[in-house]
């Protein structure tokens, strides 16, 4: 028999045999959380939802939040909630465990929620602040004084 070993899964898939890994849902995703982690997600989909018209959509380990770009996601992990937030800045408080250049206008805010009572301001503010920025036009952020030196001329 042939056949071949998916990159991203492991599974043998014989020759012939369809196979879609990366496709999932978000049931799939949250069903094996504890209590605490079910009601954090539930509450972040509603709050992301109170802020209008986007698409949400499962992609292989996360849940996608996007308006004409992704401007959060969430990956459920077995202990907590990894949110992962694009902003035109470096958030700074309790909450943010890293933070990381996505591109020249967003920074990735990655954050941890294990609980309901977290998700509420500061966290609903930036998420807010997320939804319109994914919007602005280039989502163009002020140039740090760093940001000028490394550029070439």
């Amino acid at each position: 028999m042939t056949g071949r070993q998916c990159y991203h899964c492991k599974q043998w898939i014989e020759q012939g045999e369809e196979h879609d890994c990366w496709t999932t849902t978000e049931a799939a995703l949250t069903e094996d959380l504890s209590e605490d982690l079910k009601d954090a997600w539930e509450r972040l989909r509603e709050t992301a939802v109170e802020f209008g018209e986007q698409r949400i959509y499962a992609s292989h380990h996360s849940i996608m939040f996007a308006r004409t770009s992704c401007y959060f996601f969430v990956r459920p992990k077995k202990n907590f909630l990894e949110v992962c937030i694009f902003l035109g800045r470096a958030l700074k408080g309790p909450q943010v465990k890293r933070t990381d250049e996505a591109s020249k206008s967003k920074v990735a805010n990655i954050l941890r929620i294990t609980h309901r009572d977290e998700v509420e301001p500061p966290v609903t503010d930036w998420l807010r602040e997320a939804y319109e920025f994914s919007t602005t036009t280039k989502g163009a952020r002020a140039r740090t004084p760093a940001a000028r030196k490394s550029k070439r001329r």
